[in-house]
């Protein structure tokens, strides 16, 4: 009972985020019409994986600060406040949340298991559960200020573990408080979490796939924020559904995702075909992210993996998301999905190489 409270905790923390990344980033599209402005935010969310951090749980108040400081925007953006202001300010609070968040994720993670009977693959279906609530929420919560107030209220649950002493901390087996411990000691609380190579180049795709969506939607689709969150809601149904798909080749996965991506652009395809594309590349997305946590090189526990894959997949979102950013505001916003489509086929390709036979002596 007590494992399935932290379960809800950590869901109900995960579609705080959701919501609140998600309203945001509807909010910025409607405050500037620029690609690289509008890929700014979520490259100072993902900004923080590479400043020295000492990661703390109580770390995770500054998100709860830069949800209320999102919540004044969206209010002085209904008093007719100046856009550039209100922009600035958008900008410093997710950078705020993005701060919080890697100040407290790993240690939070750590703390939740030392529950019996909670394990890393509940909190991940947690995150996912969450991630697609958070977005429904978004889009039958528009305008921003119906959308920041609740996800604040998702998010205060998990602050009381969050800002609890640690000495008051839930324990619960002497083997999960071992591992724990042992898992600190691979990693000190100031000591940079290790980076995969194939990790950061998958961030990269899926950093530049999302980084533009909102003002994609908006500009190109001539959709509104139920669109945007739908879109979103379908990538999240997906995930979700990743353990039902039958085992792909690595070349196989990229170069699906690309063709989906591809039939999106389809004149004939009505607007709820295009979102419900979504729901297989978020399956494949998911099921690309379980196979590169498999062939993980990383001493440690269940949590180190995943936030290694976090923390590589951000760095590689940080560089995708300000790429795609520049390039569309040379060419323009109209080249971003067939520009996304190329770079599935480029990792397809990539990834997808056999490894090179040893070469004997």
């Amino acid at each position: 009972m007590r494992s399935l409270r932290l379960s809800l905790l950590w869901g109900s923390a995960q579609a705080g985020t959701s919501l609140t990344l998600a309203s945001t980033a509807w909010m910025v599209s409607g405050l500037t019409p620029s690609p690289l402005l509008n890929s700014l935010l979520p490259a100072l969310g993902t900004l923080p994986v590479l400043l020295p951090l000492r990661r703390r749980a109580s770390g995770y108040g500054l998100q709860l600060v830069s949800v209320m400081l999102l919540l004044g925007v969206s209010l002085g953006k209904l008093s007719g406040w100046p856009a550039t202001g209100l922009l600035m300010a958008s900008l410093l609070a997710v950078l705020l949340f993005g701060i919080g968040g890697e100040l407290s994720q790993l240690p939070l993670q750590r703390r939740l298991l030392r529950s019996p009977g909670l394990s890393i693959e509940g909190l991940r279906q947690g995150s996912d559960l969450g991630s697609l609530a958070g977005n429904l929420l978004t889009a039958v919560l528009f305008p921003a200020v119906r959308q920041f107030v609740p996800a604040l209220l998702l998010l205060l649950p998990l602050g009381a573990t969050a800002l609890m002493p640690r000495e008051q901390a839930p324990v619960g087996s002497a083997d999960g408080a071992a591992e724990a411990t042992a898992a600190a000691a691979v990693l000190p609380s100031m000591a940079p979490l290790p980076l995969d190579r194939h990790c950061v180049l998958q961030g990269l795709l899926f950093g530049s796939l999302f980084a533009l969506l909102p003002l994609w939607v908006r500009a190109v689709g001539a959709g509104n924020c139920f669109d945007f969150a739908m879109v979103l809601a379908a990538y999240g149904v997906g995930r979700s559904l990743q353990g039902r798909l039958p085992v792909l080749a690595t070349w196989a996965r990229y170069g699906l995702m690309a063709g989906l991506l591809l039939l999106t652009q389809v004149q004939a395809l009505p607007g709820w075909g295009a979102v419900l594309l979504f729901v297989p590349i978020g399956a494949l997305a998911a099921a690309a992210d379980g196979a590169l946590v498999d062939r993980l090189a990383v001493r440690g526990d269940a949590p180190l993996r995943w936030q290694t894959l976090q923390r590589s997949g951000a760095v590689g979102g940080l560089a995708g998301s300000l790429a795609m950013g520049l390039l569309t505001q040379s060419l323009g916003l109209g080249q971003a999905i067939p520009l996304q489509v190329l770079a599935f086929v480029a990792m397809a390709l990539l990834l997808g190489r056999p490894p090179r036979p040893a070469v004997s002596s």
